[in-house]
């Protein structure tokens, strides 16, 4: 069925370029079988959505206010379906503090963390090596798209690692390092139907590099490997079993991306659950689907079908 989407993206964060990539592939692909316009997230979008009147909308945005229910909120407050979680899961996928301890909840392999604000920095970095060590990681815990993260696997600048966080959000994370292979594995949730794990991908990038903003987004800087070579079967049934039970325990909707860490003797650790996967041309979520046998467009016209039918939330 042929449908009228709104394509949401843009906004303010430092992640608004990557939204507007993300959209006009989206946009280009929707446009092979629906009727789809580009608008961005700013002053103008009640007066502009009011005058296209969709059926559904796709905000295709990431980090604040795109993936931390603002704008989904803002759409079911214009009773516009959308596709993906609503305001309160996009809120707890968003801040990876809460998403840790509900994970935690029901029993789903985390890493122990502490959460930071800023305040009284120089007192509590010792307190923090006394509890999680020298080998840390640090990161914002409203953030996505790796900003503000910080490495230490050596140890090192403990407090320049702090305040780089802290230019993203008054929040941070600290957690112990663990090394390992960068996995993902995305989830696919049309309604009415069973949720499943999409193909598993390994995130192989250069020597001594990790997936950081740069590896992310600049071609050829990452290699996508599905599926992972050397993980044994049970290992990749349970990270698929257990992305799919982080979807269900946030409550999301239409597709989600799970994060890990998985250690050489196939221990892994959740690290964060993405409510709105990005979908530039090296996006993560759009290549697993292509290796389950979904085209992009064919994806996207599954999404927003879904989007569509799931109705006002």
């Amino acid at each position: 069925m042929a449908l009228k989407v709104a394509v949401i993206g843009g906004g303010k964060s430092q992640e608004a370029e990557i939204s507007r990539i993300s959209s006009r592939e989206v946009l280009a692909g929707l446009q092979l079988s629906h009727t789809a316009e580009y608008f961005e997230f700013d002053d103008a979008l009640v007066k502009n959505l009011n005058g296209f009147e969709p059926d559904v909308a796709i905000p295709v945005m990431h980090g604040p206010h795109g993936e931390d229910g603002t704008v989904q909120g803002f759409l079911s407050s214009l009773q516009i379906p959308f596709v993906g979680s609503d305001l309160h899961s996009s809120a707890l996928g968003m801040d990876k503090h809460v998403s840790k301890l509900l994970f935690e909840d029901v029993g789903l392999p985390v890493i122990p963390g502490v959460l930071v604000p800023n305040e009284s920095l120089e007192e509590k970095i010792p307190l923090l090596h006394q509890q999680l060590g020298e080998s840390l990681v640090v990161k914002p815990v409203n953030q996505g798209s790796a900003l503000g993260v910080t490495l230490l696997p050596n140890g090192g600048d403990l407090m320049g690692a702090l305040k780089h966080g802290f230019e993203y959000g008054d929040r941070v994370l600290v957690e112990p390092f663990h090394l390992g292979r960068e996995i993902t594995v995305g989830v696919l949730d049309l309604y009415e139907h069973i949720p499943k794990a999409l193909p598993i991908i390994d995130i192989v990038v250069g020597d001594d590099e990790w997936y950081d903003f740069t590896n992310r987004y600049a071609q050829g800087k990452s290699k996508h490997v599905i599926p992972p070579d050397g993980l044994a079967d049970e290992t990749l049934e349970e990270l698929a079993k257990t992305a799919i039970q982080a979807h269900q325990t946030l409550g999301c909707a239409d597709l989600s991306r799970s994060d890990y860490i998985v250690a050489e003797n196939g221990e892994f650790w959740l690290l964060e659950v993405n409510t709105m996967p990005g979908m530039t041309p090296t996006s993560l979520y759009p290549d697993a689907a292509r290796a389950y046998g979904l085209d992009f467009p064919t994806l996207l016209d599954q999404l927003v079908d879904s989007g569509y039918r799931r109705g006002l939330r």
